[in-house]
C-alpha cells in the first residue's frame, strides 16, 4: 500500500489557498492590460529582476523537480549532473535574446521570425513541430500535478491534475504575460528557498556515506560513471534543452517583453541560477535505497523521499514547491502557445485580416481550449513523465540548427531549413522508438545540421537582414 506523507485534508487547504491567490493575483493585473501588446507581451517593459525569475522559474519545471529525480533514480549520477546540462540552454538563448529584440523589435512570436526569414513552407513545418512540443509540455505538467498530489497525500490521480489544471488556467487568462511574470518572481522565490531547505534535511537525516554504502549494495549501477545509457542521455539532455528553448514561443515571447537592454543579462543570470537546482533535485533519488521506499513508479521517487524523509512538514514544502514550479512552466506555456496560435494559426490562416481587438478575444478562447485540450490528453496517463518529455525530444533539437543561423548567417535558405526539421525529426523519432529516449535529440540534431549545411551551401542563396524589420513592421 502506498505511503502518504498529507493528510488529503490538508493537501486540498494548500491547494484552494494558492489558487486562490494566483487568480486573485491574475484578476488584478488582468485589469491593467488595455491592448494585445498587454495582455501578451507585458507591455514589452519588462525589467531585469522580473525578467530574470520569469526565466528561471519557467525552466524550473514541474519537469525538473519530479524528472530529475526519476532519472536519477533509473541512470544514476550522470543522469542528475545530464539535467542540470539543461541551464545551457538559457544561457546560450542570452546572446540570442539580444538579437531577436534588434532583428524583430515588433514581433509577437517565434513563428513571426520563421516565416520572414524562411517562407510560409518552414513556417508551417515549424508550427507542427512547436505545437506538437508544447503539447507534449503541456501534458506532463498536467501529469505531474496529478501524479505530485497523488504521491504525498493519497487524493486521487485525476483530481489533483483538474485541480492544478483549472487553477493555471484561470489566472492566466484573466492577467495574460502579465500575471505570468509576476506569480513566477513569487514562485522563484518559493522554489528556491523550498529546495536548499529539502537537501539539508535529507543530508542530515541519511547522510552521504550511508546514501553511498546502499546504493553500493542494492543499485551500482547508479554510481557507475561508465554507464552508457547514462552517458548517452547526458548528451541528449543537453541537446534536447536548447532546442526546447531556442525553439519554444514560451522563450521567444519572453525576448519580445523584455526590454532592450535587458534580455541577454536575464537569460544568462537565470541559467547560472537554474544550474544547481536539477542536482539538487536529483540527488533526492539517491536516498530511496536507505529508506527502504518501495517506488510503484519512477517518476514518484522524489515526492516519495521526501516525503518519508521530512514528514508532514516536509510534505507541506514539497507540495508547496514543486505545486510552484508547476504553475510557474504551465501558466508560461499557456499563454506562449496561445499567443502563437492566435498569431500564427488565427491571424495568420484563418481570419487574416483580424484586427487587435479580435485576436485579444480570440487569445482567451484558445487558453481556454488549450486547457481543455491538455485535461483530456492527461487523464489516460499512458506513460512516464521522462518517456513523454524526451518523445518531443526528436521534434524540438531539429529546430535548433535553422534557429541559430537563420539568426545570424545569410547563406541559411528556407528549402534547407525545411529539410532539416523533416529530416531531422524523423530520423530523430526513428531513434527514440530503435535505440531509447536518451539518443532522440542527438540523432534529431545532428542530421538537421548535416541537411541544412549542404543543400544551403547547394543552393548558394543569400538573404537580406534588412527583410526581417521591413516585414516585421507590417505585422
Amino acid at each position: 500500500m502506498q505511503e502518504i506523507a498529507l493528510s488529503p485534508s490538508v493537501a486540498l487547504i494548500i491547494l484552494v489557498i494558492f489558487g486562490l491567490v494566483w487568480i486573485a493575483f491574475g484578476y488584478l493585473l488582468g485589469r491593467s492590460n488595455k491592448t494585445l501588446e498587454d495582455y501578451m507581451l507585458a507591455g514589452r517593459n519588462v525589467g531585469l529582476a522580473f525578467a530574470t525569475a520569469t526565466a528561471m522559474a519557467t525552466w524550473v519545471t514541474s519537469n525538473t523537480t519530479m524528472t530529475a529525480p526519476q532519472v536519477t533514480y533509473e541512470l544514476g549520477v550522470w543522469g542528475m549532473v545530464g539535467y542540470s546540462l539543461g541551464a545551457v540552454g538559457l544561457l546560450l538563448f542570452a546572446p540570442l535574446a539580444k538579437r531577436i529584440k534588434q532583428l524583430l523589435p515588433h514581433g509577437f512570436t517565434s513563428g513571426d521570425f520563421i516565416r520572414e526569414r524562411y517562407g510560409v513552407v518552414a513556417w508551417r513545418v515549424f508550427l507542427v513541430i512547436s505545437l506538437f512540443y508544447a503539447f507534449g509540455w503541456l501534458i506532463s505538467l498536467g501529469m505531474a500535478g496529478g501524479i505530485l498530489v497523488n504521491a504525498l497525500s493519497g487524493i486521487p490521480y485525476h483530481v489533483g491534475m483538474t485541480t492544478i489544471l483549472v487553477v493555471c488556467v484561470s489566472y492566466t487568462l484573466l492577467g495574460g504575460l502579465k500575471a505570468v511574470i509576476a506569480t513566477d518572481f513569487v514562485q522563484t522565490i518559493i522554489i528556491i528557498t523550498g529546495v536548499i531547505f529539502i537537501a539539508y534535511l535529507v543530508i542530515q537525516n541519511v547522510g552521504f556515506e550511508q546514501m553511498h554504502t546502499d546504493l553500493q549494495t542494492e543499485r551500482p549501477m547508479l554510481l557507475d560513471l561508465l554507464f552508457p545509457a547514462a552517458i548517452m542521455f547526458l548528451f541528449n539532455n543537453l541537446l534536447f534543452g536548447v532546442g526546447e528553448i531556442f525553439h519554444s514561443n514560451v522563450w521567444w515571447s519572453r525576448a519580445f517583453a523584455f526590454r532592450q537592454d535587458t534580455g541577454a543579462r536575464a537569460y544568462f543570470i537565470a541559467g547560472l541560477f537554474w544550474l544547481p537546482i536539477p542536482i539538487v533535485a536529483g540527488f533526492i533519488a539517491l536516498a530511496a535505497p536507505s529508506l527502504g521506499i518501495n517506488v510503484p513508479s519512477s517518476d514518484m521517487v522524489g515526492p516519495l523521499v521526501s516525503g518519508r524523509i521530512l514528514g508532514t512538514t516536509g510534505a507541506i514544502v514539497v507540495f508547496i514547491v514543486v505545486f510552484s514550479a508547476l504553475a510557474s512552466s504551465l501558466d508560461s506555456l499557456l499563454a506562449a502557445t496561445a499567443d502563437l496560435i492566435t498569431q500564427d494559426i488565427y491571424r495568420g490562416h484563418i481570419n487574416p485580416g483580424a484586427s487587435d481587438e479580435k485576436c485579444f478575444r480570440a487569445g482567451r478562447i484558445i487558453i481556454l481550449l488549450l486547457g481543455l485540450t491538455t485535461w483530456i490528453l492527461c487523464v489516460p496517463r499512458l506513460t512516464t513523465l521522462a518517456s513523454l518529455l524526451y518523445f518531443t525530444g526528436a521534434f524540438v533539437a531539429s529546430a535548433i540548427w535553422p534557429i541559430v543561423f537563420g539568426l545570424y548567417y545569410k547563406w541559411a535558405s528556407g528549402t534547407a531549413a525545411t529539410l532539416a526539421m523533416l529530416s531531422g525529426t524523423c530520423l530523430g523519432l526513428l531513434a527514440y522508438f530503435t535505440i531509447g529516449y536518451y539518443v532522440a535529440a542527438v540523432a534529431s540534431c545532428a542530421v538537421s545540421l548535416l541537411v541544412i549545411v549542404l543543400v544551403s551551401k547547394i543552393e548558394n542563396k543569400t538573404f537580406d537582414f534588412d527583410e526581417l524589420s521591413r516585414g516585421d513592421k507590417a505585422l
